[in-house]
């Protein structure tokens, strides 16, 4: 075992007089040593109730004959964060997390690790982490959150963002947006929708990194203890099989989680940050794979944003395990892959106690809600190295749409001519110079998008932008374009009046200029100045593309 270094032999006796000062016995330093990353803060609602989970797994681990070890990571909550300089962190932040957990690690030679993350970019930093250190690991995270209801009305975070757009248009009373902000999220827990975070905690159960389960269960029911503790034991067992996650986090695992991907219609984030988890595990996933598994995909889900279901109505009805059955009867689904419960994914679905779907929550493949996946990439004369949307959330009426485009340098501008009715039915929103480069940081434009639905223009404006989106928003949000502004894409060259065209059916995305315009206004071009220092500037000078997964040179 790893953790012999630490605990083995007569030059370890200073390293061992250290682990004493722990309160470890004998018995505990020739156990493995089982690195528990919990990212529990006081300022994460999802992640308020992780001491609990955190508790569960290191009992689960002590019951089966390991010693746990737990050590912190920090988390963005993208819903706080949101609309603010403090955006600017969160996608940022998935580095940060990968790096410490990997520090970590290695610096004191851990034999596994049991990831408990919750929300947007945790869990893909965790991941990551997993993929570069090749130890046994596995991930349990908090579970989401429950949905609110108020009148008689199920509501959730995405609901009042849009209730905001509402009010600025008269279309709510102030008294209805109070009633939605003290209901909309009544317990611990990631966001109810198929925002980011339960994406990511989805997909994790088509990866085989985690126990089934993981991605539905509820954060307040006890069933996630319980799961917590089926993790912690299970961790050791896999430390003494040093069944590392190299052998789950293969090209068939990622396939896995594309289908899955397409099957739930989840966040457009999952492709930067699946991309992202790939290169460290040395997988090549580009966008074309990408769209040629949304073109073999039947759509099966349509959970809020993109419909009424949320994330706790899935778990009713089976969970992940039942979306997995309908793919696997589609033949989207590499039955081989290996998971950490020791079996393969076929296998374990055999285990599964509701393989059908319910025709409600979970179409049945023969019959889904669309042919196609959730996602698309795009590409044109706009996007050159691609973008992405949530094309399970768009309204039929905007798959395809042409109109003038409304540019503005950043989110908050683009954020009062929206609020501030300036912007008319058929126009296209271009917000730009907010890239990974440009943000810097990529931030989440949920803001914009949650004005123009609730203001009623989600069927009649699309919106652009080099920045991208939360899971929870909904309509013609086209984000990730490539090459972003910052680094002289054409999307920076844009003005207002240009003609664009969006075609989702087509998968393309361009404008009307000609080379001779286009060249015209290249001579004219400026990046903008980044008034940023600290880690803010040095990822501004690390990361590359959205169409690279965002991640660091």
């Amino acid at each position: 075992m790893r953790s012999h270094q630490l605990t083995q032999g007569v030059e370890r006796a200073p390293h061992r007089s250290l682990l004493r000062a722990l309160g470890l016995t004998d018995r505990e330093m020739k156990q493995p040593l089982i690195g528990v990353v919990s990212a529990f803060s006081e300022v994460v609602p999802g992640h308020a109730h992780l001491k609990n989970v955190t508790d569960a797994v290191k009992t689960g681990i002590r019951l089966g004959g390991g010693t746990p070890l737990e050590f912190p990571a920090i988390g963005v909550c993208d819903g706080l964060a949101m609309n603010h300089e403090g955006m600017r962190y969160s996608l940022a932040s998935r580095e940060l997390i990968a790096d410490s957990v990997e520090v970590m690690a290695r610096a004191h030679s851990l034999d596994g690790l049991v990831l408990v993350p919750n929300c947007d970019k945790i869990v893909p930093g965790m991941l990551m982490a997993a993929a570069r250190l090749d130890l046994p690991v596995i991930l349990v995270s908090g579970g989401p959150m429950l949905a609110g209801e108020t009148n008689g009305k199920t509501v959730d975070l995405s609901a009042v963002f849009e209730a905001v757009g509402a009010v600025k248009a008269g279309l709510m009373t102030l008294e209805t947006l109070q009633d939605y902000e003290e209901s909309a999220c009544p317990t611990c827990g990631s966001c109810s929708g198929m925002y980011t975070a339960n994406s990511m905690n989805c997909i994790t159960e088509a990866l085989g990194i985690a126990l089934p389960g993981n991605g539905t269960v509820p954060a307040v029911y006890s069933q996630r203890i319980r799961l917590a503790k089926e993790t912690g034991l299970r961790i050791v067992e896999l430390v003494r099989e040093d069944f590392k996650s190299s052998r789950i986090l293969t090209e068939d695992a990622f396939v896995n989680a594309l289908h899955l991907d397409m099957a739930l219609g989840c966040s457009t984030n999952t492709v930067l940050h699946l991309k992202a988890i790939a290169h460290e595990a040395g997988v090549d996933l580009d966008l074309e794979l990408v769209n040629r598994i949304s073109q073999a995909t039947p759509n099966l889900c349509r959970l809020s944003p993109a419909g009424p279901h949320h994330i706790e109505d899935l778990y009713r009805v089976g969970g992940i395990q039942t979306v997995l059955c309908e793919l696997q009867q589609a033949g989207c689904f590499r039955g081989e892959a290996a998971t950490v419960q020791g079996l393969t994914q076929a296998q374990g679905l055999l285990r599964h106690r509701q393989p059908q779907a319910d025709g409600t929550v979970v179409r049945p493949a023969s019959d889904p809600f669309s042919p196609t996946g959730g996602i698309q990439v795009l590409r044109g004369s706009i996007a050159p190295d691609g973008a992405v949307v949530k094309r399970s959330a768009v309204a039929p009426a905007m798959m395809v749409h042409e109109g003038p485009a409304r540019v503005f340098d950043g989110e908050e501008a683009a954020v009062q001519a929206i609020l501030g009715g300036a912007i008319q039915p058929g126009d296209v929103v271009v917000i730009r110079f907010e890239g990974p480069k440009g943000g810097p940081g990529m931030p989440e434009m949920l803001t914009p998008t949650s004005a123009l639905s609730g203001m009623g223009l989600d069927e009649s404006v699309a919106l652009l932008t080099d920045g991208r989106f939360s899971g929870a928003t909904r309509g013609a949000a086209v984000g990730h374009i490539s090459p972003e502004a910052q680094e002289g894409g054409p999307i920076g060259l844009l003005r207002d009046g240009d003609r664009i065209r969006l075609d989702i059916h087509a998968g393309t995305i361009d404008h009307d200029l000609d080379e001779t315009e286009l060249a015209r206004r290249r001579g004219e071009f400026r990046a903008r100045e980044l008034n940023v220092k600290g880690y803010l500037a040095r990822y501004a000078r690390l990361t590359t593309s959205a169409s690279q997964g965002a991640v660091f040179r």
